[in-house]
């Protein structure tokens, strides 16, 4: 879990120390529930624009820094929930124990550190990433700047999820961003920005003030900041993640679950919050 907070593809595979093959399962199926660090500047960066920037003055940063916290604990909690309710039903069975040994000293070495490091580790992850990375950049560009009359694909995949996403108190554009971010999820507040400023290409900017500004204008409200971020949270992994969650848990089946799992979980968890948060109003 911990090892996910960086890098849920490099949380699967440090899973490969649990020793009961049961429990090695549930581990994977279950790390993208916490935020990588793709996700988190999405996170830090909506706690700043809709929560701390209501109440300014000195307690803004004290403020967004509770909301991510809060984030990070939801993420947990349901890690702990699904690991429970997967050793409850399909991944059912007995406890191993744990005994922690201590193995006996060795002097690094170093040549092998690093070339395991960066052939083993490092090129395989970066690869895994290329394997998807690169279609998905061409498919987005495409479907930005290939217009059917006057409208892209862009906008007919958006308005085509719109009912769907507005259930879970978003837009069509925010899902379709999260769908085109499967290959990074750093680049699905690029994707975002790009569809509300008809750009035709990613838009990074740095600016919080102006992301707020643009985001306000196309509708956002608390409540779509609070579903985003819970969306955020819980959503399928990276496409990087699941090709690792295939190859270390050993069929596509286990991939698709580790997929389906966390997007029912943020579909259902948004739908709720919007729902009662109509109420209230």
């Amino acid at each position: 879990m911990c090892m996910g907070f960086g890098c849920n593809a490099a949380g699967v595979i440090g899973c490969r120390i649990v020793d009961s093959p049961r429990e090695r399962l549930i581990s994977i199926l279950t790390n993208a529930f916490v935020p990588c660090n793709g996700r988190f500047p999405f996170l830090i960066t909506i706690a700043m624009i809709f929560f701390a920037g209501a109440v300014g003055g000195g307690f803004s940063t004290i403020i967004s820094t509770i909301v991510v916290l809060f984030v990070i604990l939801l993420g947990v909690a349901m890690t702990l929930i699904i690991s429970k309710l997967l050793s409850k039903t399909i991944l059912k069975g007995v406890p191993s124990s744990f005994v922690l040994e201590l193995p006996p000293y060795r002097k690094p070495q170093i040549g092998k550190v690093l070339v395991r490091s960066i052939f083993d580790r490092t090129l395989f992850v970066l690869g895994r990433a290329m394997e998807v990375a690169a279609p998905a950049g061409i498919m987005i560009w495409i479907m930005a700047n290939l217009h059917i009359g006057d409208v892209s694909i862009l906008n007919y995949v958006a308005t085509f999820l719109e009912p769907f996403a507005r259930l879970m108190g978003l837009d069509g554009y925010i899902l379709t961003a999260f769908i085109l971010g499967f290959p990074a999820n750093e680049i699905v507040l690029p994707i975002i920005l790009m569809c509300y400023m008809q750009t035709g290409t990613l838009v990074d900017m740095e600016n919080a003030n102006a992301i707020g500004q643009i985001l306000v204008q196309n509708g956002w409200t608390i409540l779509t900041a609070i579903n985003t971020m819970i969306f955020t949270l819980l959503h399928f992994p990276c496409s990087t993640t699941i090709l690792t969650i295939k190859k270390e848990a050993g069929g596509w089946k286990w991939a698709a679950l580790a997929f389906v799992l966390p997007t029912v979980c943020g579909i259902v968890l948004c739908m709720a919050t919007t729902l009662v948060a109509n109420l209230i109003i």
